[in-house]
């Protein structure tokens, strides 16, 4: 499966084709600088292509036995694990994730493979009384038509495939953006394991391009009934707004600021354990990752520094070494952003307990504590190695600052007392919140989805089935009804 010059291609109405735009998308090796492919974008034109040859497919799709349209994602998920060790390079090359950031990846990719075999056949129709003599009332859940997604660079496999896969798998047409970051893993390469699959010709397409070149022509087109957006709140609420004016239907999983919190019967070095990996997995870049560790003052000092000495011994660098535990983050301008955040706060009273250097994409973990009440680092999603820890007093002000913040994402709470974790996990302002456990979860058929400025929606098990499909009522008058006029 070679990536450099087979994907580096749109896939439109089952032909693999360049683009017909003016310039080009380089993709690069985020960890060493170097191009792994380029890409001469899409156009307006070729959006347009692609969702009518969609329109066109699905309509047939939609009649094939569902039996049988779980078989394409039986093949999928065959091939994934045939190729897994080929795949894991190409997500080490693109997006500059760890080994274990890549296995990690792979294992809900191919849950989601299962579940897309298992959606098939979940749709169900229903009979429903009537209060008229002789009439009975049929439900029926029919596929919504065309879905449009766009997908981030993150953890771009598996985000585009939570939407494309159950889409799909329930009757549907799709096109799909990937990031420009990574064209490949979150585009091309899941049209090449679906055409691979037996996917029929048209119902999958991928469009490489930018807002630059096609304005809002993803989201404005009458074709899709339904834009999937996975990203951040600042693009997401763009997308709600040029979606809601053309009458579609949104789903959107936007970003975080999720708190863990170390209640004073926690185990300690468990509690230590889930923070590391909640903050400092795949850089940081998880939308779940635990931005602040919120710790009850009785057991800062004992926590911290165990937190701290834990951080200290994480190892950055290139991504292919499986003793790397932070890679690099996926391009200058997304470190330079997060170096000015860290700069910011220390300029405005933080106090750096661990802070890390940056060079190129590269950046060592900082730890900051002591951040003033007023500073914009406590309340915005930082996508990068940083972690802030919080001193509280009593569950109250735990939650009181778990809250305190325009997204409601994820979290956790950690507690020798599961109840009593349960308890302060009801009073926290998140769409998922795990007791005992790190912030970053996501389970095929557990509904996943955010409050506030985290999104709109749910995906996963009946929640996709909701999102993708949409209900038809067809009345059957079995006598005859009476008219008043």
């Amino acid at each position: 499966m070679s990536y450099s010059s087979e994907l580096a291609l749109q896939y439109i109405d089952g032909q693999w084709k360049p683009g017909s735009g003016s310039w080009e998308i380089i993709d690069f090796n985020p960890y060493n600088g170097e191009k792994i492919a380029s890409i001469t974008v899409a156009t307006v034109a070729e959006v347009d292509q692609a969702y009518r040859a969609a329109e066109r497919a699905q309509k047939e799709w939609a009649q094939v036995n569902p039996y049988t349209r779980r078989l394409v994602f039986e093949r999928a998920l065959r091939i994934v694990e045939d190729r897994e060790h080929e795949i894991t390079e190409i997500i080490i090359d693109e997006l500059g994730g760890t080994r274990v950031k890549a296995g990690f990846e792979l294992a809900l990719t191919k849950d989601m493979f299962r579940e897309a075999m298992h959606l098939s056949l979940r749709p169900e129709g229903r009979i429903l009384p009537s209060p008229v003599d002789g009439k009975e009332n049929r439900l029926y859940r029919l596929p919504v038509g065309v879905v449009g997604i766009i997908s981030p660079f993150n953890f771009p496999l598996f985000l585009s495939l939570k939407s494309v896969a159950p889409a799909l798998a329930l009757g549907n047409g799709v096109v799909l953006k990937p990031h420009q970051n990574t064209p490949i893993v979150g585009g091309t390469l899941i049209a090449r394991i679906l055409e691979e699959a037996g996917l029929p010709p048209g119902l999958l397409n991928v469009v490489v391009t930018d807002i630059a070149e096609i304005g809002d022509a993803l989201i404005e087109h009458p074709v899709p009934k339904v834009i999937s957006f996975t990203g951040s709140d600042k693009v997401g609420r763009h997308v709600a707004q040029v979606a809601a004016g053309h009458f579609k239907r949104t789903v959107l999983e936007l970003g975080g600021n999720s708190a863990l919190i170390v209640l004073d019967d926690a185990d300690l070095d468990y509690a230590v354990d889930a923070a590391v990996f909640s903050r400092f997995a795949h850089q940081g870049q998880v939308c779940m990752a635990a931005n602040r560790v919120l710790v009850d003052r009785s057991v800062e000092k004992e926590f911290t520094e165990r937190f701290v000495a834990r951080i200290r011994g994480l190892r950055v660098g290139d991504p292919k070494d499986p003793a790397t535990h932070i890679g690099p983050l996926i391009n200058p301008n997304q470190a330079d952003a997060i170096e000015a955040q860290i700069i910011q706060a220390i300029d405005g009273g933080a106090t750096a307990l661990l802070r890390g250097r940056t060079e190129g994409t590269l950046m060592e973990p900082s730890v900051l504590t002591g951040v003033p009440a007023d500073a914009p680092i406590l309340s915005t999603e930082i996508f990068g190695p940083v972690v802030l820890v919080i001193p509280f007093d009593g569950e109250d002000e735990a939650v009181r600052i778990a809250n305190d913040t325009p997204f409601g994402l994820s979290g956790a709470v950690h507690t020798g007392d599961v109840e009593r974790g349960v308890r302060v996990a009801q009073r926290i302002d998140t769409g998922m919140i795990h007791v005992n456990d790190g912030t970053i979860a996501d389970e095929p058929i557990v509904a996943f989805g955010g409050e506030k400025a985290s999104g709109v929606g749910r995906l996963n098990g009946e929640s996709t089935i909701e999102a993708f499909t949409t209900l038809k009522w067809i009345g059957v008058q079995h006598r005859r009804s009476a008219f008043p006029f």
